[in-house]
């Protein structure tokens, strides 16, 4: 039998083949004529965004070199609205604020959510800096946010590592502030206090935090990271209903390189157990006196929230200006904007008028 390779097409098929060929140029040819369309179109500042981010309903990420980060960012309402700066926490992402974001915009601020080191595109310059998770450090990424796009004062929100970061920015820089939104209330800690023991339901609550504390909860965590950011989704927030599809938008952000080191890095300091960076030493020192608060402030609480937080009324007198604290009910647990969009964006704009 002859080799198929070597047999002499038919007429038809020579007319197939060419018909494919002229297809495949033109096709080439307005692939080329599309991209260099793009190139022409997109500006600088905005990269397309990556496949992590598809699905985000306010357009393509945006990214900014601010302090030892490239900061990707999502951002929507009128550029020259005042600003609101939405901090995520762990393991979330940015998607917490899918439905708060547009009730902010359509209220006249310019909204922007950035990614924290070690979540979606955000990316460090340098292979050389330490993959730093202790709060000083991600605080400060938010004023080097800040002061990347020429922000001067900004609204902050957030829950969990965002709010604790909200309130460090409020407390140590209050002047970048204008007003204060922060679930679960003062989460600002220091290494002397996390020495101390818990009674044994709250040391239970930290379970995570103790796994994280070894070798085999590190592995764990870089083996497991989808199912095991699933799992502290569900005890956070026990009567949310979230499906599949929500879950996995957020999980994509969890896909970064830095992600674990950084998780592992937070809880290990908070224990002791790692010493943070010394250009931190002085916020961690200024921060270990628990500073107050004092910009107009708005603490929130899910009736439902199933991770550790404070007691509203251990941490009330930490906010010295103008104050508010809104139990939010209906089963809300610890992802409050995502969760209850209505009353965080609300509490923002309120915030903004104490």
């Amino acid at each position: 039998m002859k080799n198929a390779l070597h047999t002499s097409p038919s007429a038809n098929s020579r007319r197939r083949l060419l018909g494919l060929s002229i297809l495949a140029t033109a096709l080439l040819q307005f692939g080329a004529m599309g991209a260099a369309h793009a190139q022409t179109a997109a500006p600088e500042a905005i990269k397309p965004a990556a496949s992590v981010n598809a699905d985000l309903p306010f357009g393509p990420l945006k990214h900014v070199k601010a302090g030892v980060l490239d900061v990707a960012y999502a951002e929507t309402g009128p550029a020259n609205g005042p600003v609101v700066i939405l901090l995520h926490g762990w393991p979330y992402d940015i998607h917490s604020y899918d439905q708060v974001a547009p009730l902010l915009a359509a209220k006249g601020y310019r909204v922007l959510m950035p990614y924290a080191r070690g979540y979606g595109d955000t990316h460090f310059l340098s292979d050389k800096t330490v993959r730093n998770g202790q709060p000083a450090a991600l605080a400060s990424d938010v004023i080097d946010f800040m002061d990347a796009l020429k922000i001067q004062q900004a609204v902050l929100g957030g829950y969990d590592w965002g709010a604790r970061s909200a309130d460090i920015v409020s407390a140590l820089w209050p002047e970048r502030v204008k007003a204060l939104v922060s679930v679960s209330g003062y989460l600002i800690g220091n290494q002397a206090a996390g020495k101390n023991p818990l009674p044994p339901k709250a040391e239970l609550q930290w379970w995570y935090q103790f796994y994280f504390a070894t070798e085999r909860g590190e592995a764990g965590y870089a083996k497991n990271t989808h199912d095991f950011a699933k799992l502290i989704w569900q005890l956070a927030s026990p009567k949310w209903a979230f499906d599949d599809a929500t879950y996995d938008r957020s999980a994509k952000a969890l896909q970064n390189p830095d992600h674990v080191a950084i998780t592992v890095f937070n809880y290990r300091w908070r224990l002791g157990l790692v010493q943070g960076e010394s250009r931190y030493e002085a916020l961690e020192q200024k921060l270990a006196t628990a500073p107050s608060i004092s910009v107009p402030t708005i603490t929130l609480e899910g009736d439902a929230n199933g991770a550790p937080h404070p007691a509203p009324e251990d941490y009330a007198k930490r906010f010295t200006g103008k104050y508010q604290f809104r139990l939010i009910d209906g089963g809300i647990g610890h992802n409050l904007p995502q969760e209850d969009p209505q009353a965080f964006a609300k509490a923002i704009i309120d915030a903004d008028h104490l």
